[in-house]
């Protein structure tokens, strides 16, 4: 079943971090689709639920050096 989840993200200060986050949450098995928003903070990642969980998206994103708050 597809889900939602928005994640408040600090770190993210340019087009940079947004591609990394873009293209690594994007490549976890289950995710639909991934949009970033600087100004506000924050990811939001539709996903799979059967696929993957908001805490794997949320330790993809710590391993690229940003923090989930």
């Amino acid at each position: 079943m597809m889900e939602k989840v928005t994640l408040n993200v600090e770190g993210m200060s340019c087009q940079h971090c947004v591609n990394a986050i873009e293209s690594n949450v994007g490549s976890l098995s289950g995710v639909e689709s991934v949009t970033v928003d600087l100004n506000k903070g924050e990811v939001e990642v539709f996903y799979n639920d059967e696929e993957v969980s908001p805490q794997a998206i949320a330790d993809e994103i710590e391993e690229q050096g940003y923090d989930v708050k």
